[in-house]
């Protein structure tokens, strides 16, 4: 099936530029053809993206001048990309290919003045788990703390002064060899700070991960950065509220949720998600998703009814950003590799938390009262019935 770069392009292809101002505020929140709402880059970084045939988009979210505190403008970054070598390819040279066009795609970002960067869901090896082949596939599990991508991706934190968000599949040698899809968190000191894992694993279909690994044991952390106070909610946690929830009562400002995820499946779902969890828990969420379609060897189906496939389906990319008070960045294309800089200003959680009073009124202890009740083996549902 032919595939279309963005939603924005239709829109802007058959609606009238006066209509298309208010389709525009009523999708996005605010006017985007307003060029306020756009940063301005160094030539260099322009020249240098267009070297790699890499898209850039960026977009501003401003908050209200204040006069106790001082603004917090941070800029963050999220790449969505392609693999490079096919997934028959020597495993090395996969990931490696993959680390060296990433690097290259950072330094973009560097250009662009980015102060904290995400990628997408294990974003150095091919999303193979929908094959549930163990091998060659756990070749690229590597040590969070230390393993060849971690310690690329230490020098360029370093180097640019960039907190890095790498999520990668992670083999944990300290407890028995297992697997785990996990986010490492470093520093802009090029320093480790900790790592995440996915808290909820698909199975859907060919999303059956559970083949690899399974739920974090580590929580919800928030990491508290330079720029920020920021955590990661892996993919198929975007489904889930209450995984959103908990970051935020851990006091994120920032939340990537770095995904893997196909238009046949959830493409409905995907503008939503994370914009829903921005507004209910004022904070900034970053929607990342891996673009193209990767082919395997060997045909594979799950049980959801479809024949025996190579591949299954396309990644549509569309990273976006969405800010506390609800408004959202456009989305990257649908079929290449882009980068999304937005500049934002972290007083707007403050200020949306003072205006709409959500934190004040989300009634917490009514609904740890009300799960309590729920998980216990004689729970009886609140339904009242005419009698």
């Amino acid at each position: 099936m032919a595939q279309f770069n963005s939603i924005e392009e239709i829109l802007e292809k058959y609606i009238p530029k006066e209509e298309l101002q208010k389709v525009h505020r009523g999708l996005y929140g605010f006017d985007i053809q307003d060029p306020s709402h756009y940063l301005k880059f160094d030539p260099k970084a322009k020249d240098l993206a267009d070297k790699l045939k890499l898209e850039v988009k960026s977009f501003r979210f401003p908050a209200l001048a204040e006069e106790l505190r001082k603004p917090r403008i941070v800029r963050i970054g999220a790449i969505q990309n392609s693999i490079v070598e096919p997934t028959d390819a020597p495993i090395r040279a996969q990931r490696d290919s993959l680390i060296k066009k990433i690097s290259s795609y950072i330094a973009v970002a560097a250009e662009c003045g980015v102060n904290v960067l995400c990628m997408q869901e294990t974003w150095n090896m091919p999303f193979a788990f929908c094959t549930r082949e163990k091998h060659p596939w756990t070749q690229f599990a590597e040590s969070a703390e230390d393993g060849p991508t971690t310690q690329a991706m230490r020098q360029l934190a370093g180097r640019y002064n960039m907190v890095i968000v790498s999520p990668i599949l992670e083999r944990d040698e300290s407890h028995g060899d297992t697997v785990w899809n996990t986010a490492v968190v470093i520093s802009n000191t090029g320093k480790v700070i900790g790592k995440t894992r996915k808290n909820h694993i698909p199975r859907v279909g060919d999303f059956n991960e559970s083949t690899y690994y399974m739920e974090s044991e580590l929580g919800h952390p928030v990491f508290d950065t330079q720029f920020g106070r920021i955590a990661v909610n892996i993919c198929y946690g975007r489904h889930h509220p209450q995984n959103w929830l908990m970051y935020g009562v851990n006091g994120a400002e920032i939340v990537f949720n770095p995904s893997a995820t196909v238009d046949s499946l959830s493409e409905a779902f995907w503008p939503i998600e994370a914009r829903n969890a921005a507004i209910a828990n004022n904070y900034f969420s970053v929607a990342i998703n891996r673009v193209g379609t990767e082919n395997f060897a060997h045909e594979f189906t799950s049980g959801d009814g479809r024949s025996a496939h190579h591949d299954f389906g396309h990644f549509y990319g569309s990273s976006y950003v969405t800010a506390p008070n609800g408004a959202r960045s456009p989305g990257l294309s649908r079929v290449s590799d882009g980068l999304l800089v937005v500049e934002a200003d972290l007083n707007l959680c403050r200020q949306v938390k003072d205006q709409w009073g959500f934190r004040m009124t989300q009634r917490l202890d009514l609904y740890a009262e009300s799960l309590a009740k729920a998980v216990k083996p004689d729970f009886q549902p609140q339904i009242i019935a005419e009698k």
